[in-house]
């Protein structure tokens, strides 16, 4: 089938047979959610026709593909991109006005889908544009979530969790195909069958994948996304409803569609924990199934299986998919248990996310046992086989040979997934040097030194069609007038960029194009949540999970001693800059700690706004439910990037590359990805602070008291006891303020106190810097100008040469 023709003309015949045929009713009678998905169905039939020609050519050719297996796929709006890629963005503009639609207008309308979180989820969407733009044959392979995590709203500054109903409109960009539906078996019992073991199943569900078209840009690769979506295998037992029990008669159904409900179940419940690992097993189940049953031809010899596919493993999550293919090959085609082992390990590669034991995820041999009893054989054979290799290689040393255990049996049996996946994978990866170093050194240095070839860092990346060309169309402009259009697909060419650093008319081009993009986030944050921001003040931005290793609380002391410092008089209210400081992030259902920082951020943000004599000089705002399309107009406005983390804890980061690629500068730590964003900018365009990985361990090996920097820092103790005071919670000294102060002077588990006066004294820097409009503008176009590097595109092209062994293929 042959693409419409890129004209106004066909696309507007397009677009009206959807109006009339798919939504059913005629253009002077639609709504605007009847517009916009068929305007969205209209771009679908551009992307359709190149999808079915690169599927029907990556069948004939059998080249080899990556599977990206990741539990959330943070996409972000489709409409723009996907116009974007498919080089539609004037004609779709020009069709609709010709019809007196404005197109804005529908954008408006789109809802983004609720398949992700945060970073993780982003960067599996940055990594399939990226794929597909590179011409790279992949599919990505999730859940197709009902519900998002949840829609986040403040009452009295507390967060409350709303449902995120993103598909109650429907979703114009998702295929399903229910005839390609997987069975997936849980429970029940192993029992032995000739020679082997045969898993007898106590019950099942269905899923039904939804296929979500994925563009390269102006390429015409266009990938696949497939999402499983749960169902019962008997949705409705007629008999039960006739004989009056409704709700018995729908109860498998309800059952069944529970695994695809929610993204991140609570888990702090025996019944959350459970289904979180249903929906882990679930969806990599259907996927490996999938590609085995329906992608490869039916004759398909699967010990050739490492020429056709590697499956990446996006953090622990899907790890249970290792134990799933030696099942398939052992019990369902009958291959010896070591030829087996030998395809497995060859098809499977592990990028770990983090750095923090508690998230290297650890499943109790109780569950696994009970839900997947077959699985938890065949990892037992895995860690008797591997030990013994650890007994080899390190004769006499037990206390080895339990560290490296993928069974730990304190405080419980349970099986560590992050060292099933390290022993079953060809490859292991961190996502930034310092993080692979550490991954290496201190979370895996037992199997760094077993297996050192196996160790690897790709640095993570960014799309810069989504956080350049679309998110800052101004900027893009600037650019594109200044080094051609080539930087969309070759991001190291803005290096092209830098001699126009000392140019003061671009220079001034530039300042006047981060003031309009703070022009439009205020309009969208008071369209949006109803909060004013002032258009000439520095925009000082903290967005990321609420955690505390990320140190919300660091950036709060920060803003509660100037605050201090203002109301005791001891600062000039006219010597503090102009600010406006914004945070966005969610905390966990079931987080504590994380809620109570929220609600003291927004206590404090109260009482500063509140003030009249702050008018104009401090701000505080956090808008609820940050998501992917307010970060598209919060960062190009950003002068100022949070990246604060203890160093050692953050992995990598994104959000640090997307603000300095729109030229924010960075105030932060050397941790994660911030190391190498430092190297690049250069020093004197990065305000650093805090102190080195090496020099926290010394502090916590040698016993950290935070009390000591409470009493020793006057500042830092003014700010501490305002909160204490409850100044900001209407004189209530417990709830968060008292929590949130006890933890900090009591425990500090990441060390805020510790690096609070560096922090103080870097933000003076930033005052200092700020004063100097043609400085800081120099600054931020050499931020610009030196991120090329933090491209996805470059990340996938070293996961192709250092992990995946695939290629480009010419898909015409």
């Amino acid at each position: 089938m042959a693409a419409p023709d890129h004209t106004v003309e066909a696309f507007t015949w397009h677009f009206l047979h959807e109006i009339n045929f798919g939504q059913g009713v005629d253009l002077y009678r639609a709504s605007a959610n009847d517009k916009y998905l068929a305007l969205a169905r209209t771009v679908r039939h551009y992307l359709a026709a190149r999808w079915l020609v690169n599927l029907r050519h990556q069948h004939e050719t059998q080249s080899k593909s990556v599977a990206y297996l990741s539990a959330e796929f943070l996409l972000g709006p489709q409409l723009e991109n996907n116009l974007l890629a498919a080089g539609l963005e004037d004609i779709a503009a020009q069709s609709l006005a010709n019809l007196g639609i404005d197109i804005e207008e529908l954008r408006g309308v789109e809802v983004e889908p609720g398949l992700g979180n945060g970073g993780l989820g982003r960067l599996a969407a940055c990594f399939i544009d990226s794929l597909a733009t590179l011409n790279v044959p992949s599919v990505g392979y999730g859940i197709r979530y009902e519900y998002g995590i949840f829609r986040q709203t403040f009452v009295d500054g507390k967060q409350v969790e709303k449902p995120d109903n993103w598909l109650a409109m429907g979703s114009p960009w998702e295929i399903a195909h229910p005839e390609n539906a997987v069975e997936v078996t849980f429970g029940g019992h192993v029992e032995d069958e000739g020679e082997g073991r045969r898993w007898v199943p106590a019950w099942s569900v269905l899923g039904v994948p939804y296929n979500y078209m994925v563009p390269g840009y102006l390429n015409g690769r266009v990938n696949t996304l497939r999402l499983w979506s749960a169902e019962a295998t008997k949705a409705f037992d007629l008999k039960i409803f006739n004989a009056g029990d409704y709700a018995q008669a729908v109860r498998a159904q309800t059952f069944a569609e529970n695994i695809s409900k929610v993204l991140y179940p609570e888990d702090s419940t025996p019944q959350g924990k459970e289904l979180r690992l249903q929906q882990q097993y679930f969806f990599v189940a259907c996927s490996l199934r999938d590609f085995i049953e329906t992608v490869l031809p039916e004759d398909y010899d699967l010990h050739r299986l490492p020429e056709r596919i590697v499956f990446q493993l996006n953090d622990t999550h899907p790890v249970i998919a290792v134990p799933e293919l030696m099942r398939l090959l052992v019990d369902e085609r009958g291959w010896d248990w070591d030829e087996a082992w030998a395809v497995t390990q060859q098809v499977f590669a592990y990028t770990c996310h983090t750095l923090l034991p508690e998230a290297l995820e650890v499943w109790s041999v109780e569950l696994l046992g009970r839900l997947l009893p077959r699985h938890l054989e065949i990892i037992y054979r895995i860690n008797e086989e591997f030990l013994e290799k650890v007994r080899e290689a390190y004769p006499g040393d037990e206390l080895r040979v339990r560290r490296m255990s993928i069974v730990a049996e304190q405080p419980e049996r349970a099986i560590r997934m992050a060292h099933l996946a390290t022993v079953a994978g060809h490859k292991v990866n961190g996502v930034a040097e310092l993080h692979s170093q550490l991954l290496a050194d201190k979370v895996l240095h037992d199997f760094a030194e077993l297996w050192p070839e196996k160790f690897t860092n790709v640095t993570n990346g960014v799309t810069p069609r989504r956080f350049v060309r679309l998110a800052n169309p101004s900027l893009s402009g600037l650019i594109t007038e200044a080094i051609g259009d080539g930087w969309v697909t070759d991001l190291e060419q803005l290096r092209r960029l830098e001699p126009l650093a000392e140019d003061a008319e671009f220079r001034r081009r530039f300042r006047e194009v981060k003031a309009l993009n703070k022009r439009e986030l205020a309009e969208t944050l008071w369209v949006r949540d109803g909060l004013e921001l002032a258009g000439d003040a520095m925009v000082d931005a903290m967005v990321k999970r609420l955690h505390e290793y990320k140190r919300q609380s660091l950036k709060l002391l920060h803003i509660v001693s100037l605050y201090e410092g203002i109301s005791s008089g001891r600062v000039p209210l006219e010597s503090v800059t102009p600010r406006t400081f914004v945070f966005g992030a969610k905390a966990a259902p079931g987080y504590v700690r994380a809620k109570e920082t929220i609600e003291l951020i927004n206590a404090v943000g109260r009482t500063i706004n509140e003030d009249p004599a702050l008018e104009g000089r401090l701000k505080v705002v956090f808008p609820p439910n940050y998501n992917v399309t307010l970060a598209e107009r919060l960062i190009p406005a950003a002068d100022l990037s949070e990246q604060i983390s203890l160093a050692g804890k953050e992995a990598s980061g994104t959000g640090n590359m997307k603000f300095a690629l729109n030229g924010a500068l960075t105030i932060g730590t050397d941790d994660g990805a911030n190391v190498e964003i430092r190297q690049l900018v250069g020093d004197d365009n990065f305000f650093l602070f805090g102190m080195t990985e090496p020099e926290a361990a010394a502090l916590q090996s040698k016993g950290y008291e935070p009390g000591e920097y409470y009493e020793s820092d006057p500042q830092l103790k003014a700010a501490l006891d305002l909160i204490a005071s409850g100044a900001f919670t209407e004189g209530d000294r417990g709830g968060a303020a008292g929590s949130i102060f006890s933890s900090l002077t009591e425990r500090d588990r990441f060390m805020a106190l510790a690096d609070f006066r560096s922090y103080m004294d870097a933000q003076a820097r930033v005052e200092e810097a700020y004063a100097d409009h043609e400085a800081w503008s120099r600054s931020a176009v050499l931020n610009v100008a030196r991120s090329g590097f933090f491209s996805s595109d470059r990340s996938i092209r070293d996961y192709l040469d250092r992990i995946w062994g695939a290629d480009p293929v010419d898909h015409s």
